[in-house]
Formats: structure tokens, sequence, C-alpha cells
């Protein structure tokens, strides 16, 4: 397989997964984009094998052959069309093969670990599956501060409480709960009532909990983004637009979330993404 069919193949893993992520892609450079698609079909195919394979052991074999391709990615041996398409862009950014790992060490905790005591625990996992894919988008997208670092962590943390928020139903259909034990005792949710989709004030109450932190995290995470890097991280100003409208929809509808996934129209992600984009231009 060439760069051409392994950069074809990430943009079609990209553009199946109806990811929000993606309407942002559009207003990279082609070398940031190229990067960054490659760097989110990767995200995608460790993140399927946790949702996907239906027997943890054979998961874990799945993850362990990924750790085996990115160390083969950088010894110049990438077999992948993913990683054929990572080796690309490892020639113009710092994208450190640890963080890679550490993806797939956040996923191998979906295997491990089906619930989580509080909301200091349910960090870590979060640090691994989102807020690293922050620090790497934001190498790709480009910085001159690097308190941009800290907003790029801050901000795939809020990324992560959002998911974690709209898909509250189907992850415990699943067998997981992240929303934090301790908080559902706080609130009075019993954790068998969010698998069996049935609501309650104490719910609603625990969820609007959550979506205020969620939001102070995307404020704190804004808040620390240096002006002279705005404009080279347009795609995560982009993505926060997205997500937080995602989140105030979710709050309009009264967090039904346990019988429903919650989206944005594409019009309206597209419609998001342009107005961000000609905001940040200005």
């Amino acid at each position: 397989m060439n760069l051409q069919q392994a950069n074809l193949y990430c943009q079609q893993r990209t553009a199946t997964s109806r990811s929000s992520f993606s309407a942002s892609f559009r207003f990279l450079e082609p070398r940031r984009r190229q990067a960054i698609t490659a760097f989110y079909a990767y995200c995608r195919e460790v993140d399927d094998v946790v949702d996907e394979v239906r027997e943890p052991a054979v998961a874990r074999l799945k993850l362990a052959w990924w750790r085996g391709e990115i160390d083969a990615l950088y010894a110049q041996r990438p077999s992948h069309p993913v990683s054929l398409a990572l080796q690309e862009s490892l020639q113009h950014f710092n994208l450190p093969a640890e963080l890679l790992h550490e993806i797939i060490d956040g996923m191998e905790m979906d295997l491990d670990q089906h619930s989580y005591a509080d909301y200091k625990s349910l960090h870590l996992y979060c640090y691994r599956v989102a807020s690293v894919v922050g620090l790497l988008a934001a190498e790709i997208f480009g910085y001159q501060d690097r308190r941009t670092l800290k907003y790029a962590h801050d901000l795939g943390l809020a990324f992560q409480l959002t998911n974690i928020i709209r898909d509250v139903g189907e992850d415990a259909r699943r067998g997981r709960i992240y929303l934090p034990q301790d908080e559902l005792l706080q609130f009075g949710v019993d954790p068998d009532d969010l698998a069996r989709a049935r609501y309650s004030p104490g719910f609603q109450r625990l969820m609007a909990f959550q979506t205020e932190r969620a939001a102070q995290t995307y404020q704190q995470a804004l808040a620390q983004l240096p002006d002279c890097d705005r404009k080279a991280q347009r795609a995560g100003l982009i993505m926060a637009a997205i997500y937080r409208r995602l989140l105030d929809e979710i709050r309009r509808n009264d967090y039904r979330v346990l019988d429903r996934r919650n989206r944005l129209h594409g019009l309206t992600k597209l419609w998001l993404a342009w107005r961000t984009y000609l905001r940040e231009a200005a």
C-alpha cells in the first residue's frame, strides 16, 4: 500500500465515524489536515477494539498488536494503513511514541475497570483517552507558547466529560459507568437505572451537576489559550464550539441521555465551524 492509499483509508475511517471533530479538519492546511486525519484514524482504530470486540482476551491481543505496530512505526517499519499515514506526519510534527502508547493504556482501562469510585480516579482515564489526544492535536495544529499545552490538556478533558454525559445510557448498557460512584450516591441514583433508562429527579440533578463541571472545564481551557496561538489552534476552537453546543442541546433536552443519543445536525456543525473560523481569522 502506498501513501496515497493509506491517506485515503484514514479519510474514509474519519468520515464514517460521523465525528464532530471532522468538521474542523477541513479548515487546516493540507499537511496538518493529513496529519490530524491520520492521528484521528489511529484513535478510532484502538477505540473500536474496545467497543466492538466482545471477547476481552481478543481485545487485549488486538491492543497488544497496536503497541507493536506503534513501535514498528518509530522503527520505520509500519504495516497498517494508519501507521503508514502517521509515518509521513512524524517527519513534520512532534508526536512522541509514549503518548500514542498512553492512548492504548486508556483503552485497556476499559477492559479492566467498568466504574470509577470518584472524579479523581476518573481523571486518569480521561487524561489517557482525551487529554493526551488534545496534546498531540496541539502539536499538529502548531503553537508558540507552551501554555497552549495546558489549554489542550484541559480541552481534551472537557471533550471527554461531554462524551460521558452524552453516552451515559449507551455505556451503561455495555456494562460501563463513567459517572463517579460517589456522585451517583450523592444524588440518589441507582446504577441499574442507567442501563434500564429510568429517569428520576435525582438523575436530572446529577446530570445538571455533570454538565456544569464540563462547562466550567471548557471555560478553564479556553481562558488558558494565549492570544498568539489562537489562529494556529482554530481547529481546536471549532471543536470546542461544536461540543459546547452539544452540551447545550443535552441541557435543553432535559438530559434525555439514557434512551437516546443526542447529536447535532451536520449543517449545524458546519455552520458553527465556519462561524468560529471567521471569528478567529478576524
